[in-house]
């Protein structure tokens, strides 16, 4: 029978329909050309600085470098510039619309793309453990250069991997977008925080790491496939101690996330077929109150008419089944 499950804290409910449960093997055909070797013409790649902007930040050797218009920085290990085709403008407008009681205002913001590796066909989860690490500290030093720019009120950093998850070019990257308003699902989490003697993160952390949800944990970080999934497969990964954004991360939590993180994808991969996914950051840099927390969703089940009309999710893999193909996998699958 099917359960209508309610979130941890939030008035938001997704269905749980077994019934229509499918085996892991199942989902594989969903893969797509996440890696596959096109690397002619890319603008990712090394050797092809020229063919994008100006890079605001090269992460070279462990130290930073940027691009000038005479030189661009070569033989980098990660690479940060403005998106060519950007949704926000860093130009600070001051004009105000309203038409009929409509209101809009200038698109200021910025729109980041981090670029993971200068070789094309890499993925994250083929990364060292000194090389994922880095990584995380490149999210967070960019994260801490936005966040406190001019009316920037939140940090949105995701990845997406493979073109059904939203990637346009196949090259290993994530994408950062500075927004000058929180975003309405962070308002209504952090509304709710509020309410609540404890943070509702830190009891989600002692509830899960106890659960037949849990899927993996180091020293600092847990795995687990939420109570509340809006998808198949869905994890979020959650830091033991109370922090609100990257910023507030030590190189000891980064790299604790870097390890945790690289064994959910190489799960995915060995139990999905190498889907493509997605992940997502949530963090709120001026309220102490919020709890980071990284989520991730495997792109393997389509949002239809009822989830756009009603909100609310079905999701066919139970979080309890999901958790036990991918703990078992991390178990026996190097």
């Amino acid at each position: 029978m099917s359960e209508i499950r309610k979130h941890y804290f939030l008035s938001e409910y997704c269905i749980i329909a077994e019934e229509r449960a499918e085996r892991p093997s199942d989902f594989a055909v969903a893969a797509d050309d996440r890696g596959k070797n096109d690397s002619h013409n890319c603008l990712f790649c090394g050797g092809a600085e020229e063919n994008t902007p100006l890079a605001t930040a090269v992460y070279k050797n462990g130290k930073t470098y940027s691009d000038t218009p005479e030189k661009r920085v070569r033989n980098w290990d990660f690479r940060c510039f403005p998106n060519l085709y950007p949704a926000l403008s860093p130009v600070l407008g001051s004009q105000e619309q309203k038409e009929n009681g409509l209101q809009a205002e200038p698109g200021y913001g910025f729109h980041e793309v981090i670029v993971e590796s200068p070789l094309h066909g890499r993925r994250l989860e083929d990364f060292s453990n000194s090389e994922i690490s880095a990584l995380m500290q490149v999210y967070r030093d960019r994260t801490c250069s936005y966040a406190t720019r001019e009316n920037i009120r939140y940090i949105s950093l995701f990845k997406n991997s493979g073109k059904k998850a939203g990637a346009s070019i196949n090259h290993l990257h994530s994408q950062l977008l500075a927004l000058p308003f929180c975003p309405p699902p962070l308002e209504r989490e952090l509304k709710a925080i509020r309410k609540i003697e404890e943070c509702p993160y830190c009891t989600i952390f002692d509830l899960e790491e106890a659960s037949p949800r849990l899927i993996s944990k180091n020293s600092e970080w847990i795995a687990f496939t939420p109570y509340y999934s809006t998808g198949p497969f869905e994890v979020w990964l959650l830091p033991r101690k109370h922090v609100s954004f990257l910023g507030d991360c030590s190189d000891k939590l980064l790299f604790a996330l870097g390890d945790i993180l690289k064994a959910i994808l190489k799960s995915y991969g060995r139990v999905l077929g190498n889907p493509p996914f997605n992940y997502m950051f949530y963090q709120l840099s001026e309220s102490p109150e919020y709890h980071l927390n990284l989520r991730l969703l495997p792109r393997i089940s389509i949002n239809a008419g009822f989830e756009l009309n009603t909100g609310s999710y079905i999701n066919t893999v139970s979080p309890e089944r999901a958790a036990s193909y991918l703990r078992e996998d991390l178990i026996h699958g190097e």
